[in-house]
């Protein structure tokens, strides 16, 4: 079974790297994080969608929000709230390499929001989190400018 998920994930690590943005930030159509306001996974404890008429432009990405409050705890200090790796999968930035995430996959550790690919990978992630954390903390800054 592992060595399924394994293989799997090294197929998916190739699409994924040919589909990965070159932006620092994870998002589609222009929408950090799908359109979800990354405060509510801090406060609301589960993924909320923002609105389009609470958005902020940070980083060459529109982040939107479910209230003008969140709106305006994000702008007070963006850093706190924005995941990790902006957005992409935190399991493969361990490995290496940057690949989009599925919004529903949402950890958050030590006060940081993380995302994966999928709950598979999600369940390979949070095997070792300590770990793979201090790896794609290594990694990112040598990835996030990278296709």
């Amino acid at each position: 079974m592992k060595r399924t998920i394994l293989i799997a994930f090294i197929a998916f690590l190739g699409i994924a790297q040919a589909r990965a943005q070159k932006s620092e930030i994870f998002a589609p159509g222009g929408k950090a994080i799908k359109g979800y306001d990354p405060v509510a996974f801090f406060t609301e404890s589960k993924p909320v969608k923002g609105s389009d008429s609470l958005s902020y432009q940070w980083k060459q990405a529109t982040w939107l929000f479910a209230s003008r409050k969140n709106l305006e705890t994000f702008k007070s200090d963006p850093d706190k709230y924005t995941p990790q790796y902006g957005g992409y999968c935190a399991y493969g930035l361990s490995q290496g390499h940057k690949a989009p995430t599925q919004t529903d996959t949402w950890t958050v550790v030590n006060d940081k929001l993380y995302f994966n690919y999928n709950s598979k990978v999600k369940e390979l992630w949070v095997k070792d989190q300590p770990s793979l954390i201090k790896t794609a903390d290594e990694k990112w800054p040598g990835i996030k400018d990278n296709n």
